[in-house]
């Protein structure tokens, strides 16, 4: 069965000027997302997630520029958007964003209830009396008790996890198809983060969302996505079902990401780090961006950026390990650990 596409991404380039300089920060990124999945983007800081995303909402910064490549959605090309008007027709409506700090997110001078009602105003188009009931049953919804009260509270008088709750009710108020979540559970404990995951699914089902994960952490990813997208140096380098990624990795930086995970820890020894640091975007990457920090690197990873090489119908990795005429490489230790025990690096409730 062929499953819809909401959203296409091609040959997208995203740069930014700084002092002169020009930055590529997305690196002729492709990408189908389909209706009703749950696609998680992974890497680390700085590898191009969240300005890969702005740009389905126009948020990219004002220094930045969309210089290649299209974005299809419903029929229009979101690459080539240039006014606020345009954008004001698909951010919240359409695709909406959970940001990353709620404490930032949140206006500390407005009511909960207000903030939560101008989107309902906007976007469901409702008044009065109708607007503030659609507003207590959101709150209800997202998990917060006694929404009467609630509603007439400021920020500072909830905890951060209740604030996320505040800030993910804005975005399904809007009513999107698309909804983004960027680090959902950054500034959040452990047993909130599993909570605030859960309900994401939850309003999922409910709102037929299709959703996006922006995380740099593998273990949340393995409780909610569907499938897996690793980027590195503003581009994917793998893109597989949650199982294929964490399974049957093929990528060096896949490897090292996941051999990077505090749960396949050995007690008394120290933690698996990725040595080296990631390339500057200000020059010109030749090859395979990963190739300066991967101990098993080909000569030509150094020359010839790799192209995309299928593992399954559904997964495909960009690395020169997968071409027939290559030298067969093992992955390291802990991934062949990872495949026997079949370990689902879940988050501890």
């Amino acid at each position: 069965m062929d499953r819809e596409t909401i959203l296409s991404v091609h040959d997208l380039d995203v740069k930014f000027t700084l002092r002169g300089q020009t930055l590529h920060a997305i690196r002729g990124v492709s990408l189908d997302l389909y209706q009703g999945e749950s696609l998680a983007i992974v890497g680390e800081s700085g590898s191009g997630k969240s300005v890969f995303t702005k740009t389905f909402m126009g948020l990219t910064d004002a220094n930045g520029y969309v210089d290649g490549g299209s974005i299809l959605y419903n029929g229009m090309d979101l690459a080539k958007f240039t006014t606020e008007k345009e954008w004001r027709a698909i951010r919240g409506r359409e695709i909406a964003m959970v940001m990353q700090d709620p404490m930032t997110s949140l206006n500390p001078l407005k009511t909960i209830g207000d903030q939560i009602e101008e989107a309902v105003v906007l976007h469901q188009g409702l008044k009065g009396e109708a607007a503030k009931k659609a507003v207590l049953e959101t709150l209800a919804q997202v998990g917060i008790d006694d929404p009467e009260r609630r509603y007439k509270q400021y920020p500072h008088e909830f905890s951060g996890g209740m604030r996320q709750r505040v800030v993910i009710a804005i975005a399904v108020a809007c009513r999107p198809k698309i909804l983004i979540c960027d680090e959902p559970t950054t500034a959040l404990d452990v047993t909130i983060q599993a909570q605030i995951l859960e309900l994401i699914k939850d309003l999922q089902k409910k709102y037929d969302l299709t959703t996006v994960y922006i995380t740099h952490d593998l273990g949340v990813v393995a409780n909610v996505a569907d499938r897996i997208a690793v980027m590195y140096a503003g581009d994917i380098v793998e893109i597989g079902s949650c199982d294929e990624v964490f399974y049957d990795p093929r990528h060096p930086y896949t490897w090292a990401l996941l051999s990077s995970l505090p749960q396949l820890g050995v007690k008394g020894q120290p933690l698996y780090s990725i040595a080296g640091t990631p390339p500057n975007l200000f020059h010109e990457v030749k090859g395979d961006a990963f190739a300066p920090r991967n101990p098993k690197a080909l000569k030509i990873d150094f020359v010839e950026r790799p192209p995309y090489f299928d593992v399954s119908p559904t997964h495909k990795a960009r690395t020169w390990l997968l071409d027939p005429r290559a030298p067969k490489v093992e992955p390291p230790e802990h991934i062949k650990q990872l495949r026997e025990q079949g370990v689902r690096l879940r988050v501890r409730h």
